[in-house]
């Protein structure tokens, strides 16, 4: 009967040390005043007008309702700083010839012929410089992108022939992709009087579409540098370069671990999905319905699938081990803009070099 009652008393208090780790957990919100304090003091000393940045990251967080905590704000600050150590609109050295060249290339790719677009770049501009002129002046993306617009608007069948064409894909302080913000636009809090690209190109937007794209989605990951890396490969990407390396070792076909399970621009099956077809006895599954899972992998759903979990299961069994999860992607970066190679991974750990370093001093 003593033992009874002591074993219930340890129950009881067991319970009540639940409890308090949980109220602990939940820490009452703060007001937006002290957030904004804290991403003052965790900002780089040489950023200029820190109240100003402080104000539109916590603008972002609150119209998005993701936490500000300590490692949320971290995280943004670190892919802000190592993007563009905090410059709204970075200038870019050689600007003007990489654009230039991104554009012959992409009309030779679309067959316009190169003394077509010589002649048009010819055309007087507003301000009376050849767009020619002007590109070879150009000193920071949101210049270049502004000076295309034009160029489209005024010559002669510029939409038609050359409104695909504008280089500039990513922009603002976190170059965040303008197509990633065009398709975000539902709960964005500013009046916009132009376009989404140009907001991007805004301090306010571009952390708005940054913040977004680096926190707007729920994740397994233990660690963050698998977010940093997401941020540079697309959603996921981490968590599927994993599967990828489950779906190799089960099937020890060698497969490249960059994150894409299917071809979205294609009916024919990728690489990754013909070496998940090799498993589907082993699997009991059919190829429609390896297709159909595999379509679920831009989502956090992926991983309640029975592919994820029975491609993992055979994977862990044959390896003697639970292989990762999570995998940085081995993806080489590719853009006009970079001139020595570069990866996904460097990337990530760069980024992560940087959070680290805000973390300490926010502790």
């Amino acid at each position: 009967m003593h033992a009874q009652r002591l074993i219930m008393s340890l129950a009881a208090l067991l319970v009540l040390a639940g409890c308090g780790t949980r109220q602990a957990q939940e820490a009452p919100a703060r007001k937006p005043a002290e957030v904004k304090a804290q991403i003052v003091r965790l900002l780089p000393a040489k950023t200029v007008d820190r109240e100003g940045w402080a104000t539109d990251i916590y603008a972002a967080f609150a119209a998005q309702d993701i936490s500000p905590t300590t490692q949320n704000l971290c995280a943004v600050l670190a892919v802000t700083e190592q993007e563009s150590t905090f410059q709204v609109d970075p200038t870019v050295p050689g600007l003007g010839k990489i654009a230039r060249d991104e554009i012959d290339r992409r009309a030779g790719k679309a067959h316009i012929p190169s003394l077509l677009v010589s002649g048009a770049l010819q055309v007087r501009s507003p301000n009376g410089k050849s767009y020619s002129d002007r590109l070879n002046a150009a000193r920071s993306e949101k210049e270049l992108s502004a000076i295309f617009d034009d160029f489209i608007g005024m010559v002669p069948m510029g939409k038609t022939l050359f409104g695909g064409f504008n280089p500039v894909h990513t922009a603002g302080p976190m170059q965040v992709s303008i197509e990633f913000a065009e398709q975000e636009t539902r709960n964005y809090p500013y009046p916009v009087t132009g376009s989404i690209r140009h907001e991007v190109f805004s301090r306010r937007g571009g952390m708005y579409f940054g913040i977004a794209h680096l926190l707007g989605y729920p994740v397994s990951y233990t660690q963050p540098l698998y977010r940093f890396a997401d941020f540079n490969a697309g959603w996921y990407a981490s968590r599927n370069a994993a599967f990828q390396n489950a779906v190799s070792r089960a099937s020890g076909i060698p497969l490249a671990l960059d994150g894409d399970l299917i071809r979205y621009d294609s009916i024919m099956p990728g690489t990754t999905e013909l070496a998940v077809r090799t498993l589907s006895k082993q699997l009991g599954m059919r190829n429609p319905t390896i297709r159909d899972q595999l379509e679920t992998g831009k989502s956090l759903e992926f991983e309640e699938t029975r592919l994820y979990q029975k491609v993992f299961a055979l994977a862990d069994k044959a390896e003697g081990r639970q292989l990762p999860r999570a995998m940085l992607p081995g993806i080489t970066l590719e853009s006009p803009k970079i001139t020595r190679k570069l990866t996904t991974a460097w990337f990530a750990k760069r980024v992560d070099e940087r959070y680290q370093r805000c973390m300490a001093k926010g502790r």
